[in-house]
């Protein structure tokens, strides 16, 4: 049974080994960028015929993934 992680792709051969969505050469991190500048969905969707709505959430799923398994410090000014 498939997750939506297994949507993402880490291959030292594609990227130079950034997690992409699956047979695509999107990486992750263009998604969230565009996320994080606005961009809807329907936009994402519509810009990358290849990708599904499942590839976006796979995405922002990796992302928080990522951050719980990196440990986290204190900023003080």
């Amino acid at each position: 049974m498939e997750t939506r992680l297994d949507r993402i792709e880490l291959d030292p051969r594609v990227c130079n080994g950034k997690p992409v969505i699956k047979g695509t050469r999107i990486p992750v991190s263009v998604i969230l960028e565009q996320i994080a500048e606005g961009e809807t969905l329907e936009t994402l969707l519509s810009g990358y015929p290849e990708l599904k709505r499942e590839d976006i959430q796979a995405a922002l799923l990796y992302a928080k993934a990522s951050l719980d398994h990196t440990e986290h410090r204190a900023v003080h000014a």
